[in-house]
């Protein structure tokens, strides 16, 4: 079973998926992590040295390489708004998209120099970001979850959520 946990950065997906690979036994692996190993440079090096574009290739390979395994993948921000991306990700599993309220997210990720759109952006222009996004990952999910709640409480609903499915 592939399971891909989408939504904005700062969702939770990271700590939601590490929270999920424990109740379930599956393994978990970050997108943005596998991609920088791949590649042996950081995500913004890679956006500054090799172009967004580039970037947004390698994740594409890394959705379908990943999904190929099976287990929890926790997908960059921008993963899941690729068509391409997300005709991959179904096909291979389950697209969960944790729905965070944006004044959340924006907390988790406020100075976080690691994210090139973070340092790039003000707030209005990342809630501006995260108002279109959210359209997207609704679209390209299988299932929504408020993630609202604690890591323990939206795993356990996305593992009730799979089940119903």
């Amino acid at each position: 079973m592939t399971i891909y946990l989408s939504g904005f950065m700062g969702c939770g997906k990271t700590t939601v998926g590490k929270v999920l690979s424990a109740k379930t036994g599956l393994t978990y692996t970050d997108l943005d992590s596998f991609i920088v190993q791949c590649e042996r440079m950081s995500i913004p090096n890679i956006f500054s040295q090799m172009g967004e574009a580039y970037f947004r290739q390698r994740e594409t390979q890394a959705l379908s390489t990943l999904g190929d395994l099976g287990g929890i993948i926790a997908c960059g921000g921008g993963a899941m708004l690729s068509d391409e991306n997300a005709a991959i990700a179904a096909r291979l599993g389950r697209i969960v998209f944790i729905d965070t309220p944006f004044d959340v997210c924006y907390s988790r990720i406020e100075g976080d120099i690691a994210r090139p759109l973070v340092i790039s952006n003000t707030r209005a222009s990342l809630l501006e970001m995260y108002e279109q996004r959210r359209i997207k990952y609704i679209e390209h999910s299988d299932i929504q979850i408020s993630g609202d709640n604690s890591p323990e409480i939206i795993a356990d609903e996305i593992i009730r959520s799979l089940g119903d499915k």
